[in-house]
């Protein structure tokens, strides 16, 4: 049987008497509309509620799904021990999804459970269903730090496993929006705080989840959202349904984003499979790149592309600019998929005879070693963007005043202990985060007495 609703819901604490003891009365709207998300949901009395949430077991690159036959929890974190949640678990759901996510390639399963106590995320949008409808298991996934598309797609495993196993399903995407609305907010003011809530709720409401996809990265992370992703997981279990979509309420009384939409399914639509029609833009747009991509960088993704192919290193072309070949020079390969970085490694120094023969080396070093991604697979090699840092010779400062986060990049020292950043690069804004994250990749204290040095590039892109 398919997916036949969603909701989104927040979780704020707050939102519980026991806890708010007062205050949930500025967020009546949303009670209301969740009370309104809660009773739907009992008339389409599901075998299994999916909930996504934030909270939840979260992993770089996996997709928790949480196991067992049970699990509870409570609120003894936010002043209330005695308000407990209680659910059942689906866990032939849970296994299936597991299997189904394994083959599309989605890193997903029920291993690596550091706490099986469920979640705010997970138990205040309970606690609202629990009101009015108690014949459902639950099946609960953690987000990740994967891409928008990965989480659309586990989505989709989610609807497969539904039909597979022919249950009656209602996926609830728990998530508050932005945290930076109001200065006096948990996170302060950021203008992309109401930026991203009126974008995001403009697209909820529409029903329109390419726009989801779509929203800037860079702007979702400074917003301090939470829910995004869970929403797209959401929109990827509705993918190619015809739906209605509801904006039941939306405000932000507290800083903080609280948005509750209903989706009814209505029949299939081919037309609403977004991550096809995302990932066909995306391949254009990469297209039109690497059209425009100078030899520095055709040589780095000749030579990752190469060695994921062949297990061999390329060979040097024939017709590179003579200053590739004579000039020697630290150089550094950046790979981004789907606007996020798969990947960079490079030389402070030159370790070779020339800078193409540093790019060579370099490609094949981002693509399959650097230590906070997997390998690159093959399949992965059509979605990347490289660029290349050519760097000049360093040279020692001894202030942050010596420095300027877009003209120059920084190297800390401290023994055999060295940390690089490259110069303008997008969310660091100021000399000292620039060494401060400098001081963190090379495993040095901020009072240990370390030395900095600068250093200009030339990026090709």
């Amino acid at each position: 049987m398919p997916v036949t609703g969603a909701f989104v819901m927040p979780h704020p604490p707050v939102i519980l008497p026991e806890i708010g003891r007062g205050r949930e009365k500025e967020i009546q709207a949303t009670i209301d509309a969740c009370r309104t998300a809660a009773k739907r949901i009992a008339r389409l009395k599901p075998d299994v509620i999916i909930l996504s949430s934030p909270h939840s077991v979260l992993y770089a690159d996996y997709f928790h799904i949480s196991p067992g036959a049970a699990a509870s929890g409570n609120f003894r974190g936010f002043g209330a021990p005695g308000t407990v949640i209680r659910a059942d678990y689906d866990t032939a759901f849970a296994n299936e999804l597991a299997r189904q996510a394994e083959a599309q390639g989605i890193p997903a399963g029920t291993l690596g459970e550091r706490d099986k106590t469920l979640d705010h995320g997970t138990m205040i949008p309970l606690r609202f269903i629990n009101e009015f409808y108690a014949g459902y298991k639950l099946v609960r996934l953690g987000l990740s730090g994967l891409s928008f598309v990965d989480h659309y797609r586990f989505g989709k495993c989610v609807a497969e496993t539904a039909e597979k196993l022919g249950r009656s399903a209602v996926f609830v995407a728990s998530g508050d929006m932005s945290h930076k609305l109001r200065d006096d907010g948990p996170y302060g003011f950021d203008a992309a705080g109401p930026r991203f809530d009126k974008e995001a709720a403009e697209a909820l409401a529409n029903g329109d989840f390419l726009k989801l996809l779509e929203l800037d990265e860079d702007m979702t992370e400074s917003a301090a959202e939470c829910g995004l992703r869970s929403f797209l997981i959401m929109a990827g279990a509705l993918d190619g349904k015809a739906v209605k979509p509801e904006r039941l309420s939306y405000e932000g009384p507290f800083g903080v984003g609280y948005g509750v939409f209903a989706f009814e399914t209505t029949g299939s639509d081919g037309g609403r499979r977004f991550d096809d029609v995302y990932k066909t833009a995306h391949r254009e747009k990469l297209e039109n790149v690497k059209s425009d991509e100078d030899d520095y960088v055709k040589l780095a993704r000749l030579s990752l592309e190469t060695f994921i192919k062949t297990k061999k290193h390329a060979a040097m072309p024939g017709n590179l600019p003579e200053e590739m070949l004579k000039q020697k020079a630290g150089t550094f390969v950046s790979l981004k998929k789907f606007g996020r970085l798969r990947g960079c490694i490079g030389t402070i120094e030159p370790v070779t005879d020339c800078v193409a023969n540093e790019i060579l080396r370099n490609a094949v070093s981002a693509g399959t070693q650097d230590p906070r991604f997997p390998a690159v697979t093959a399949n992965e090699l059509g979605d990347l963007v490289y660029s290349v840092d050519v760097l000049s010779k360093a040279e020692p400062v001894h202030s942050v005043d010596e420095l300027d986060v877009k003209r120059y990049g920084v190297i800390v020292s401290k023994g055999y202990k060295r940390g690089l950043l490259l110069p303008n690069l997008e969310g660091v804004d100021t000399p000292e985060e620039q060494v401060s994250i400098a001081l963190q990749k090379a495993g040095i204290g901020p009072n240990d007495g370390y030395s900095m040095e600068r250093f200009e590039v030339v990026r090709h892109k």
